[in-house]
């Protein structure tokens, strides 16, 4: 198997970090990588923050639930049309970006731009945790890091040398993810199949001991992602995305 695949199939999330720092060259790769990362029009309508200063650090993770504070450097991925209105309104043309269709764009690539930073990190020997929290306080973030108009906190990325070797993470199989010519859907028998390599995990079933709940998909549903919870996140997210990207 090529290299390249066997690192990418050994992915783990790490969350602990040695207080080593990352070099500035080793980063600057890292970053030049990101932007090698496929994009629409080869627009690159995202931005990297970079973060290493240690009191904003701790309260950009603080913002993040108080994950990963060892981490020595934090990327947070913006989508960003606030540049290329810039460049419109230098070159005299209007504003056309800042609708939904350009806010699904700019993430995707952004997305693609976080993923290759996390793999060529990989390959040198750092590792990351991708924090998902970052949409749980989008307005938080974006103030705390002087985002303009039109640029939006997508992806953030704790980064550095680690300090633990983690388990690696379960997957559903291919079985259950991929989809041959067109989509096919599933059978009951077949939903019950494809999440058993999870349900099955001890670790997992310990989660759900612990928590006094029946199943793996009640402890997802009652207590990580509840309902009363995504629907506020996601009035906050509209709210932000009205105010600060239309």
């Amino acid at each position: 198997m090529d290299k390249t695949m066997d690192l990418l199939m050994a992915h783990r999330t790490v969350r602990r970090f040695k207080t080593e720092a990352v070099e500035e060259a080793l980063l600057d790769r890292i970053l030049a990588c990101g932007l090698r990362a496929p994009n629409t029009g080869n627009m690159q309508m995202y931005s990297v923050v970079v973060t290493r200063e240690p009191e904003l650090k701790d309260k950009l993770c603080d913002l993040h639930f108080g994950q990963c504070r060892t981490a020595p450097v934090w990327l947070t991925v913006c989508a960003d049309v606030y540049r290329y209105h810039r460049w419109c309104q230098a070159n005299g043309c209007g504003e056309p970006y800042g609708n939904l269709l350009w806010l699904l764009t700019a993430t995707v690539d952004a997305s693609l731009c976080a993923q290759n930073m996390m793999t060529a990190a990989e390959s040198a020997g750092l590792g990351g945790c991708y924090l998902g929290t970052v949409l749980y306080q989008t307005k938080a973030i974006a103030e705390l890091l002087h985002c303009p108009k039109g640029v939006m906190p997508v992806a953030t990325i704790a980064l550095g040398w680690p300090d633990e070797e983690p388990r690696m993470s379960e997957r559903i199989g291919p079985d259950g993810v991929i989809h041959n010519e067109t989509y096919h859907d599933y059978s009951d028998e077949d939903i019950d199949r494809i999440h058993r390599v999870r349900e099955e995990l001890p670790f997992n079933q310990e989660m759900v001991r612990q928590n006094n709940v029946r199943n793996l998909a009640e402890l997802f549903t009652t207590l990580r992602y509840p309902l009363k919870d995504n629907l506020a996140i996601s009035e906050a997210l509209k709210n932000f995305i009205d105010i600060n990207w239309k």
